[in-house]
């Protein structure tokens, strides 16, 4: 089956957009399954960094086709950006290379207006939203009031759709939230404007993917955050608003469960994330500067849509279990080995202990994890400079250890491994 589908498998910035970029190499098509410009995909060719948040970052090989479906929601603003960044970059972008579902929903200022003001609501219970719109924008589509792309089509019903969307935002902003409302006729106008630039890009992405799928041509499902981050499996109420695990992939694109090959987690060699919400295993003080970076190389922790600093911590064999679990994978590909070396020691939670009970293996999911203390096991470091390493083989005997310890705990092979930032500084293993 031609259908590969690649997820995070912790909190998402696991370096996704590094390994999509890999294996978009062998793919026709590459297409982003969930979430909005909330996510963020870094991809490094030569002296040139690509940070795209609605884009699928396969788009940057020539001959793949990049497509964003039904599952994610899309602030045209940042679309337009990006198809401008790549084009000034020499990357080809037009409605032939390109395809946005009908059925994706927008986001509008008014979903950002309203997911600034909730989160300023909720005080110290404030969630870490990264402000984009996101929330509000799912829970229209939930509640069955959202505007698709697929409205843009017409624009005297797209016209009265957004007139009728900002007017009830603004009853909610001046009610609820006693802020200020927008300007209904502005924001209407932007975005007839930004219908028309739509237009040609509005495809069937269901129907596109399905064809090509039956045609035997190659599709990469690139999703977007972690699995950790998901509605339903991951850390509730710290989650995102739709679905990164890989069933989330088929919903988003409108794709069968018979046409999946491979279903690829990707985990940073350490653990991250971006807000508030449980970590067993984070660090503090010098151990995380020293995971985490201070911000002087674009590689360091730090988010790439937020900016803000990542919590950082020991890689968790409990979560990454329970990632494998949730999302039938594969096999894992493994990034930022190189930030490991020079350690004296590396550690690796392999268990949880509450009390005097100690936990291999989550009991109801990871939403209540808080008070579990982290069980770590050692494993010998190694000194060597791994940047120029391609091979298995020439990998030092401590970090092969470590790769073979990750694949004893989680139960499924490591194929890869980043070696550093470049897009050739990976490792294949057989």
């Amino acid at each position: 089956m031609p259908l590969d589908i690649i997820v995070g498998a912790q909190w998402g910035d696991e370096g996704k957009g590094r390994m999509v970029d890999l294996l978009s190499a062998q793919a026709d098509y590459v297409a982003r399954f969930n979430g909005g410009d909330n996510a963020g995909h870094t991809v490094t060719v030569g002296d040139r960094t690509f940070k795209l948040h609605l884009i699928p970052s396969g788009i940057i090989h020539p001959h793949t086709i990049g497509a964003i479906g039904n599952g994610v929601v899309i602030n045209p603003v940042t679309l337009f950006s990006e198809i401008d960044s790549l084009r000034s970059a020499g990357v080809e972008v037009n409605p032939a290379r390109l395809a946005v579902s009908y059925a994706a929903h927008l986001i509008t200022p008014g979903h950002r207006a309203l997911d600034a003001a909730q989160e300023a609501a909720r005080g110290r219970g404030a969630i870490g939203t990264t402000l984009r719109g996101i929330g509000p924008a799912y829970s229209d589509k939930v509640a069955r009031s959202g505007i698709r792309l697929g409205q843009m089509l017409d624009l005297e019903v797209f016209r009265e759709a957004m007139l009728s969307h900002i007017q009830a935002v603004n009853q909610r902003l001046t009610g609820l939230y006693a802020t200020e409302p927008l300007d209904v006729q502005t924001v209407t106008q932007e975005y007839l404007d930004f219908a028309r630039q739509l237009q040609p890009y509005i495809q069937d992405v269901s129907w596109m993917l399905n064809e090509a799928v039956k045609g035997g041509r190659r599709v990469l499902a690139e999703g977007a955050q972690g699995t950790l981050l998901d509605l339903d499996h991951g850390t509730y109420p710290f989650v995102t608003s739709s679905y990164p695990t890989a069933a989330g992939a088929l919903m988003g694109l409108g794709l069968g469960v018979g046409c999946v090959e491979r279903v690829i987690g990707v985990t940073k060699a350490f653990q991250t994330r971006v807000g508030a919400g449980p970590f067993p295993s984070e660090v503090f003080g010098e151990a995380a500067v020293r995971l985490r970076g201070t911000g002087e190389h674009p590689w360091d922790e730090f988010g790439t849509t937020t900016g803000r600093p990542r919590r950082v911590g020991w890689l968790d064999m409990v979560l990454l279990r329970y990632a494998v679990r949730v999302n039938g994978l594969t096999e894992l590909a493994i990034t930022k080995l190189d930030i490991l070396t020079d350690l004296e020691r590396v550690k690796i939670c392999v268990a949880y202990r509450q009390a005097n009970q100690v936990f291999e293996n989550l009991r109801f999911g990871p939403g209540d994890i808080a008070d579990f203390e982290p069980v770590y096991e050692e494993l010998p470091a190694w000194q060597e400079d791994l940047r120029h390493v391609r091979s298995w083989e020439h990998l030092p005997l401590a970090a092969r250890t470590y790769i073979l310890r990750i694949e004893e705990l989680c139960g499924v092979p490591v194929r890869l491994t980043s070696v550093g930032p470049e897009r050739d500084q990976v490792v294949e293993i057989a």
